[in-house]
């Protein structure tokens, strides 16, 4: 629809530049590595605004920008410190400077594909677990806790083992990584999602019917993020063997498989999931509503 155009051609650039930190990730040149890892968590942050802001309003999205900072600052910097909950890790000068001991492109990582997870659940689970049950509060933040672990899945190898963004001190089964990092990550992740449906269902943040609105903008951004990873099998810059912090020795051929297999099976089957169906109707958006707000929608 005409009214959307604007936010469609905002959000075609986004995902453009957001393609093109995937590109340069694999075909960087004498392009500073931080310089693409800004630019794909940058981009990732935009998107999420550009999207969530038509539903949420600018207010709304502050909102949940603040909800991620602050939970995935907090239990990063704890986790550092204390191995709790993800494993003992540190991170190295790849992901650029600090606020404590963790990067501050990490903290914004955090935006990004949070709410692309979230907007994936919702168009996965549609109107039918909709409503004012206690089961609608925690089935979206699980299943959208679910999606963004499962892009972390795909991804933490490559970045911890094969181009060193941290480091975990004893390994792990994954490619390098514990197992235990993963169950942390769900659960940081439920908390943001949890408080964010929370705040919806209180008022906090509104939520707007948005009838006609394009279905593709999330499932086209996860999808895109999944063909990056799939892309890096084209990368010739990793050396064959890699060595993590505990000195075991793992084929780079093999991790970047594995994250390809991950991004095609199980990132590929969400972004089926979600597009199985046009998209929200108005009939789901109110039932969102009454689901996760008890006030009326207003502009934030």
């Amino acid at each position: 629809m005409l009214k959307f155009r604007k936010t469609k051609i905002v959000l075609l650039a986004i995902l453009a530049a957001y393609a093109c930190a995937r590109v340069l990730e694999v075909f960087s040149g004498t392009i500073p590595h931080l310089w693409i890892v800004a630019l794909d968590v940058l981009s990732a942050a935009a998107f999420a605004f550009a999207l969530g802001s038509r539903r949420h309003g600018w207010r709304g999205m502050l909102v949940f920008a603040a909800i991620c900072l602050a939970v995935g600052n907090v239990i990063e910097n704890v986790g550092v410190a204390t191995g709790f909950p993800f494993g003992r890790y540190r991170f190295l000068e790849l992901m650029g400077p600090k606020i404590g001991d963790v990067p501050l492109l990490l903290g914004l990582a955090y935006i990004g594909m949070a709410y692309v997870s979230w907007m994936l659940a919702r168009m996965i689970l549609d109107a039918g677990v909709a409503g004012r049950s206690s089961r609608s509060i925690i089935v979206l933040p699980l299943l959208a806790s679910l999606i963004m672990t499962t892009w972390d899945v795909a991804q933490d190898p490559v970045w911890s083992t094969i181009l060193h963004g941290w480091i975990w001190y004893e390994g792990g089964a994954w490619f390098g990584v514990p197992l235990s990092n993963y169950l942390g990550w769900f659960g940081t992740v439920f908390l943001i999602n949890l408080l964010f449906g929370l705040c919806l269902r209180r008022g906090v943040v509104s939520e707007r019917e948005l009838d006609g609105f394009p279905v593709w903008p999330a499932p086209a951004f996860y999808a895109l993020c999944a063909a990056g990873n799939v892309l890096q099998l084209a990368s010739h810059s990793a050396p064959a063997i890699v060595t993590d912090a505990s000195g075991r020795a793992w084929q780079s051929e093999q991790i970047l498989l594995a994250s390809a297999f991950v991004s095609v099976v199980c990132m590929g089957t969400f972004v089926v999931l979600a597009l199985r169906k046009r998209g929200p109707t108005a009939t789901t958006s109110r039932a969102m509503n009454a689901g996760f707000s008890d006030a009326s929608p207003r502009d934030a």
